[in-house]
């Protein structure tokens, strides 16, 4: 089934035409990634698909009934709201029953027999209208998708109105998938996730969700996990490949090589058309060659194709950095606080020219102060620091403030640019050639840098620090405005940067530079770093070395034996519960009674705990995660479950339900008409059994908090 319909889409913004007569559709259960350069018309996609903009020409039609979701670049937010309460407004229709339902229980406290059995058989209605929206797993849905994105339960409480840029930005996503639309568009996802966000998203895109998904994605790694084709938009117009980000790759590649072929007999007929009427232009044979020129000129406007800049893979040669010695820094158990926030503590970390070092970890963390702490900036609490007497740094920043605006593009890399002949200054000809390779065509080299958007001066900025002939670059998130062919194009440059060969390193020092990246783009992270600094948010650093992919699959290795240590150590019977006490009371007491003995049992399993605590080996399964409060974290060494994000409070509120809901069907039970029913009857034990087993694993994680 089509959900959306394209028909001859057109759409500019004065004489610059974004859509040029696109045509296509999203069927049911498509997962599409929409990619192409900054500002060829993607968001502007979105918008007419929403319904925000109107076409210039062309229809969108959308199927009955469907529902749209848009993730806006802005959301709008209820600011009298907390987080949660703002996040819960996705499941408003079951917020309305449920508070309908605790009405009926109030009613039937004091109700007389005639109308009691009347009100039972709302409550009936009511928990199945509640069961078939989701029942209450909500409450669970709802905290593990803020989990998810990077919210602690302390952040649940926080007013709307007080939240900062990313954190509504986060929220509105988090109101967006809660909602379950029947097509999501989402328009840059991950701007404000950190890696364990953007993991989170992917597998509940990839595993959970079940409508239709169209994403607008810079990150990679998440295309390629979750879409199943790929739209992309060139010069006004749709292309579609089949399969995820990398099929895409190498069939758009394939594509452009044909188109390179294309252009190259165009123009050696343009040469053999162009020589002819500059021979001929003058004489006898004026006229013919005056024909020929006119039909040239339409020949160009008409049917010349033009390739792609980023075709080629980067050949321009970068300057050397200069030599430093053996080692850029040597940091020895050094650690850094601001108040109760531990930043890191006891880190030893050393950088060696020809070092790619990734620093990774959650938002708030401290990666930048880390940065800070090397360098010297700022001072650390403990440990020491050596530094190479001959570092020259180049620092790209999140922000560009500090350009002139009014110099051109050229003028700008000429100004900060080494010359590779030698010279104190670079030509004209060695700026653009540099500005070329990463991607300004000829009109662009000659904007000034106040005309240029956001990710065109980011990308400037990157290869001017690249070929300043720095032996330190450190890049805080250089990939945050990058378009996809961009941030391949600065990785094929940071592979050229101070490349060395590590066997002619030793006691003599070598001319390689060393990489300082900060960043959440891991396809950025696995393509370039062969070191890695993880910070968890706790204060807690571990240096890793290898790629990216050998980091996720220790982490992966990690938490299974964590799991399987856990499982051998938990092994333990959970509460029986009787299928059918003989009276009411009963339930309200084994309820009760379980919950009071959770104390003591929970004593001996803290004992437990404590001792293989001290007997095993310490792992770090949570390293780079976000870190939850103490109330809301499960146990070290344990494996997680459903309600291991539930607070305490909330797990306490959860099992006094039960026990009500409980009550209320072993009262039925004692209706004369229930018995007389088997239906019914069966659909009560059922019932009764799903609750029993909840019960038993809420108990648990309480009696595991609790401890």
């Amino acid at each position: 089934m089509s959900l959306v319909t394209l028909a001859n889409l057109r759409f500019g913004h004065g004489t610059r035409l974004l859509l040029d007569g696109v045509s296509g559709s999203i069927h049911e259960g498509e997962r599409v990634g929409l990619v192409g350069r900054n500002g060829c018309g993607k968001s502007t996609l979105f918008k007419l698909i929403a319904g925000l903009l109107k076409p210039d020409d062309g229809e969108v039609q959308i199927a009955r009934t469907v529902r749209i979701g848009y993730l806006e670049q802005d959301p709008k937010l209820p600011q009298e709201k907390t987080l949660r309460g703002a996040a819960a407004e996705a499941f408003a229709a079951i917020e309305a029953l449920k508070a309908e339902l605790e009405s009926v229980y109030d009613r039937m406290a004091t109700a007389e027999p005639d109308e009691l059995e009347k009100l039972m058989n709302r409550q009936v209605a009511i928990e199945e209208r509640i069961d078939a929206a989701g029942g209450y797993a909500v409450d669970h849905k709802i905290d593990a998708a803020l989990h998810g994105l990077g919210f602690t339960d302390e952040d649940f409480e926080l007013p709307v109105r007080g939240l900062s840029g990313g954190q509504k930005a986060r929220l509105g996503l988090a109101r967006l998938l809660l909602s379950s639309p029947d097509l999501l568009l989402l328009d840059e996802p991950t701007n404000h996730l950190d890696i364990e966000g953007r993991r989170w998203l992917e597998e509940f895109l990839a595993d959970e969700f079940k409508g239709s998904v169209v994403l607008i994605s810079h990150d990679r790694w998440l295309l390629d996990r979750v879409v199943n084709r790929i739209i992309e938009i060139d010069r006004g117009v749709l292309r579609e490949y089949p399969g995820n980000y990398a099929a895409f790759r190498a069939l758009r590649a394939e594509r452009m090589l044909t188109v390179e072929r294309q252009h190259e007999k165009q123009q050696d007929r343009i040469r053999q058309e162009q020589a002819f009427i500059d021979r001929y232009r003058a004489g006898q044979r004026a006229k013919q060659a005056r024909g020929r020129e006119t039909r040239l000129e339409r020949f160009k406007e008409e049917s010349l194709v033009e390739k792609h800049a980023e075709l080629g893979v980067m050949n321009l040669d970068l300057p050397d950095p200069p030599p430093m010695g053996d080692f850029a820094f040597v940091a020895e158990n050094i650690s850094k606080s601001f108040g109760d926030r531990v930043c890191f503590r006891n880190l030893n970390l050393s950088a060696r020219p020809g070092d790619r070092i990734g620093i990774i970890g959650p938002n708030g963390a401290g990666k930048t102060t880390l940065v800070r702490t090397l360098l010297g900036d700022l001072e650390s609490d403990s440990g020491e620091i050596k530094r190479s007497p001959r570092l020259s740094i180049g620092w790209f920043r999140q922000t560009q403030d500090h350009i002139d605006r009014n110099v051109l593009a050229w003028e700008f890399l000429q100004n900060t640019i080494r010359s590779l002949e030698g010279a104190p200054r670079a030509s004209e000809q060695e700026a653009r050639n540099l500005a070329g390779a990463f991607l300004f065509t000829g009109e662009e080299q000659d904007k000034a840098i106040g005309d240029l958007s956001g990710g065109e001066r980011g990308r400037l900025v990157l290869a001017s620090l690249i070929a300043s002939a720095k032996n330190l670059l450190i890049l805080d998130e250089p990939t945050n405005h990058l378009d996809i062919p961009s941030a391949e194009r600065l990785e094929e440059a940071l592979d050229k940067f101070g490349d060395v060969d590590r066997t002619k390193i030793g006691g003599k020092g070598g001319h390689g530079g060393v990489l300082l990246l900060i960043s959440h783009d891991r396809a950025l992270l696995d393509d370039v770093c062969d070191k890695f600094v993880i910070l968890d948010g706790a204060g807690n650093a571990r240096v890793f070395e290898g790629t990216y992919r050998d980091w996720e699959a220790k982490q992966k290795a990690e938490a299974s034996e964590a799991a399987a240590r856990a499982k051998k150590l938990d092994a333990k019977p959970a509460p029986k519960h009787a299928g059918k006490p003989t009276d009411s009371n009963s339930t309200s007491n084994s309820t009760s009674n379980s919950t009071s003995n959770a104390t003591s049992q929970s004593q001996s399993t803290s004992k437990s705990k404590s001792t293989s605590a001290s007997t095993s080996p310490p792992t770090s399964p949570s390293l780079a995660k976000p870190v939850s409060p103490p109330a809301a974290k499960p146990a070290a060494g344990r494996a997680r479950n459903k309600y291991s994000n539930l607070a305490l409070e909330k797990l306490e509120a959860r099992i006094a339900d039960i026990g009500r809901e409980l009550m209320e069907i072993d009262f039925e039970f004692a209706d004369p008409k229930t018995a007389s029913d088997p239906a019914k009857t069966k659909k009560l034990v059922t019932r009764r059994e799903e609750l029993g087993r909840e019960q038993s694993e809420l108990e648990e994680e309480w009696m595991r908090k609790s401890g």
